[in-house]
């Protein structure tokens, strides 16, 4: 520990936050930019402060993991809320392209695909025409229900 407390300077971590931003660069994840900053903010106090290489450690571990909380509150995917086993949200959105009639089928195609398809058949217990926007009710097997949504 002595080695590196007298070994590792201040500018180590700045050369470390900017070969992880290259890195970052690279991959475009944006998960490694939490890392560089870490290194950055380290880096700064470790200018700053006079600090032993464990406190650096612990503040780089410390800064990186609200890095990351922080990414994965940020990037992970909101459902407003989930249906069975097929885990898609009920908010998804679409618009009828072959109109329906109550409780027969029609066609949607949703803003966003459904079960690996953007296209479906749909029933609904009421009639929609050609071009009036819809929105999932249920999912059931390879059949989705559908109701309009209100203007």
């Amino acid at each position: 520990m002595e080695f590196l407390n007298s070994f590792i300077l201040w500018w180590h971590w700045i050369v470390l936050a900017l070969v992880l931003l290259i890195f970052e660069l690279l991959s475009g994840t944006f998960f490694v930019l939490v890392f560089s900053l870490a290194s950055l903010v380290v880096g700064v106090l470790a200018f700053l402060v006079v600090l032993t290489f464990n406190t650096q450690l612990i503040i780089w571990i410390v800064v990186s993991l609200f890095g990351v909380g922080i990414w994965y509150n940020w990037f992970k995917n909101k459902t407003v809320s989930k249906i069975g086993q097929s885990d898609y949200k009920l908010d998804t959105k679409g618009v009828v392209i072959e109109k329906i009639e109550p409780n027969l089928r029609g066609k949607v195609r949703f803003d966003e695909p459904v079960l690996g398809n953007s296209v479906w058949p749909v029933t609904s217990e009421e009639e929609i025409d050609i071009g009036e926007k819809v929105g999932i009710e249920k999912i059931s097997g390879q059949l989705i229900k559908v109701k309009r949504i209100e203007k």
